[in-house]
């Protein structure tokens, strides 16, 4: 059932999802979550799809965010808020409204959907993209106990992670960090096998792939070895080898489907590592709601690690220091030659 509602206000919408509850014989609706996405018009669809499909697993109700900015400064004066009211079979097994804010009300987000909140319920913030720099100092992720990004769809991931690491707050975590779940379960699970430490580690995917950076930092924050990174042409993770002084533990996936675990002394098996879609990725994510502390710690390792290696060595930087353009002329100049010293005349004689 859909209800359209035209400048409208968070009472009417609240006393349309009541009336359309009641219309579908269903009057109360177990739900245990409020998410809440933000996004823009282009991306609002995948986005609901993807809510939609994990509300089968985690049933709530979703706020969807569309902050209409428009170009001209005479419809920025006009606040106005459009509102779409979704229950039953549009709605997955939760509540959908999708909010449209208009002129001065795109900067009051968080006023409009403070009372749509389900009471006595955990709050979770989702940007598919264009997530703010500061999540918890947002207005909007300030409702949250978890915020969830996903740098894979910004266009420089790697700084993304910089700006994730300096801006943490507990309760942030990133899609790309639960893409790689599979992989740090077998790898976890491959080294309880063996009883080699591990001395170095090599990481292969594709180029600024953030699911890739995260389990390099991951591996060097655990294992406390160096990580390599290497280039392949995907699709996304492809290979991950461990060496051990028993051999490599080497987990290859080149088909982005099905993949080969090969450990020293046993037998090369397959094993389903398929890469997921956005939908299974958000649901794992709102299976729990408390700060991921291993997210934390890799994030931050990795990013200081990074920072840290593109910072020139001590007699690099004092090489790399601009000359004086007076010692430049100096040095440039030919050097003078000396004046030969004039001989001593002799004495006159008495």
């Amino acid at each position: 059932m859909k209800i359209d509602l035209t400048e409208t206000n968070s009472s009417k919408i609240n006393a349309a999802l009541v009336q359309a509850r009641r219309d579908i014989g269903t009057p109360a609706i177990g739900m245990v979550l409020t998410l809440v996405i933000v996004t823009d018009e282009e991306n609002a669809y995948d986005a609901l799809k993807s809510a939609n499909d994990a509300s089968r697993e985690h049933p709530s109700r979703i706020v969807v965010v569309i902050k209409r900015v428009s170009r001209s400064p005479r419809s920025r004066q006009g606040a106005r808020l459009d509102a779409e009211v979704r229950v039953g079979t549009d709605s997955g097994t939760g509540e959908t409204v999708v909010l449209r804010l208009h002129g001065e009300l795109v900067d009051h987000a968080q006023s409009v959907v403070l009372p749509l909140l389900l009471p006595d319920a955990p709050v979770v913030v989702w940007w598919p993209e264009g997530a703010p720099q500061d999540l918890a100092g947002d207005p909007l992720g300030a409702l949250g106990q978890r915020r969830i990004t996903d740098t894979y769809s910004v266009e420089n991931p790697i700084e993304a992670l910089g700006s994730r690491a300096e801006a943490y707050a507990p309760g942030d975590t990133d899609l790309s960090w639960t893409r790689i779940t599979p992989w740090r379960s077998m790898l976890a699970a491959a080294l309880d096998q063996q009883t080699h430490s591990v001395a170095s580690a090599t990481v292969e995917g594709e180029d600024d792939n953030p699911s890739c950076e995260l389990l390099a930092m991951w591996l060097a924050d655990r294992l406390q070895v160096p990580v390599k990174r290497t280039s392949s042409a995907g699709p996304g993770l492809t290979a991950v080898r461990l060496e051990t002084e028993g051999g490599a533990i080497v987990l290859d996936r080149a088909d982005g489907a099905l993949a080969t675990l090969c450990m020293p002394g046993q037998p090369d098996r397959a094993v389903a590592l398929k890469r997921r879609d956005t939908a299974e990725l958000l649901a794992e994510e709102l299976r729990r709601l408390d700060p991921d502390n291993t997210y934390e710690s890799s994030l931050r390792f990795g990013v200081a690690k990074l920072t840290a290696s593109s910072q020139p060595a001590p007699a690099e930087a004092e090489a790399s220091k601009p000359v004086p353009a007076e010692a430049e002329a100096e040095a440039e100049a030919p050097a003078a030659k000396p004046t030969p010293a004039k001989p001593a005349k002799k004495a006159a004689a008495k």
